[in-house]
């Protein structure tokens, strides 16, 4: 992973060096206690089934929108393998052009079809398009693709911070909205007419959905297979992700740029000459929803950068997805290797992984990770 590759995030050394030039550091909050979320009530459950009821096919299509040079890697990767796993919906990974994408902070893969391809096939449009966060927030193709797609009927899910993609397309004007808590100000500075919903995970108004970070994909998903197909298809498959409830309640207060954030950044930073890297076995048939939850938590570390390597030059995933090692060779010293993936629900592959975190980088470098994701995670 690169320097940009962080910048991207939004959560580069270079500004919080200059908070802590500035001395700002001590004015941050400390971090906030976690309480539990306020449960929703089933009133505004079932309005928001209704509100993503398929609103074409009645087997919908669903496509996954990304550009080929950088697109979040779990934003991408784990709408696409959550939604397959469901088999509600046909379901395609489009890039703006052809060729691979590489996926940020981690992970390389072979689209399915470029947006030209699926406009040639589906001349009326998807049911539901996927909008990922992305390098670049005012790409032109992008823009003028999900608009199309939006005037053609489709419902436009903006996860994480691809809702200041879906902002700068229009389409969160008047609308009320959410997003990953770092960019939040940026979102309403672009889009001064959203109507900001806090203690949600995601929210859906006339026929555009936001969701908050980067985990928010996988309640986000569910939900809309409940929307597809009933409760008992989304309860079988959050059961085989290892998640009890994909509702939205969420406690926005405790995702906040804090002063023991900070901290954290700047130092593990600042210990450029203590860098790790991981690599990641790529075998046949891996699961993506977990691929992309440990790839992407290695790679924000501020301490450590994860790659893949394969025998092959790619192996084809789970549910179809053509992923393209970074290293052609078939072994890697075992000092430097992650784990291969154990056969266990995703969400438990995330939790494992940042206890395997805390318990190499730190307690409060496990709490960072966690913060970019944006995952309400419990206590270890």
């Amino acid at each position: 992973m690169t320097r940009r590759h962080w910048l991207w995030s939004g959560l580069g050394a270079a500004g919080l060096l200059v908070v802590l030039a500035g001395g700002g550091l001590l004015s941050l909050p400390p971090t906030p206690a976690a309480s539990p979320p306020t449960p929703i009530a089933r009133q505004e459950i079932d309005a928001t089934l209704r509100a993503l009821a398929p609103p074409k096919r009645a087997r919908p299509l669903i496509a996954i929108i990304g550009i080929n040079d950088a697109t979040e890697t779990n934003d991408y990767l784990t709408s696409y393998g959550i939604l397959r796993r469901a088999d509600v919906a046909d379901v395609v990974a489009l890039a703006t052009g052809p060729g691979p994408m590489q996926l940020y902070p981690a992970l390389k893969l072979e689209p399915q079809a470029t947006i030209a391809d699926f406009d040639r096939r589906h001349p009326d449009g998807a049911d539901y398009v996927v909008v990922p966060a992305m390098s670049r927030d005012d790409d032109p193709v992008v823009l003028r693709w999900i608009q199309q797609q939006a005037e053609s009927g489709a419902i436009i899910i903006g996860v994480c911070a691809g809702a200041k993609v879906v902002g700068a397309a229009g389409l969160l004007d008047g609308r009320r909205a959410t997003t990953h808590w770092y960019y939040l100000d940026a979102l309403l500075k672009r889009s001064p007419s959203a109507r900001y919903v806090p203690n949600r995970r995601f929210v859906v108004d006339r026929g555009v959905a936001t969701t908050t970070g980067i985990s928010a994909s996988m309640p986000m998903m569910l939900t809309l297979i409940e929307a597809i197909a009933g409760t008992d298809q989304a309860r079988r498959v959050a059961d085989e992700l290892g998640m009890r409830r994909w509702d939205a309640r969420h406690d926005s207060r405790r995702f906040t740029f804090s002063r023991s954030f900070a901290l954290t950044v700047i130092s593990n930073t600042l210990a450029f000459w203590n860098r790790e890297q991981w690599a990641m076995p790529l075998r046949s048939g891996v699961d993506e929803v977990s691929l992309a939850l440990a790839m992407d938590a290695w790679s924000r570390t501020y301490r450590s950068s994860a790659i893949t390597f394969a025998a092959s030059a790619s192996v084809e995933s789970r549910n179809g997805i053509r992923l393209l090692a970074d290293q052609l060779r078939p072994d890697w010293p075992r000092s430097q290797r992650l784990p291969a993936l154990a056969d266990q629900p995703p969400a438990r592959v995330l939790d494992q992984t940042l206890r395997d975190i805390s318990n190499r980088y730190g307690e409060s470098t496990a709490r960072v990770v966690a913060m970019q994701l944006e995952y309400p995670r419990q206590s270890p």
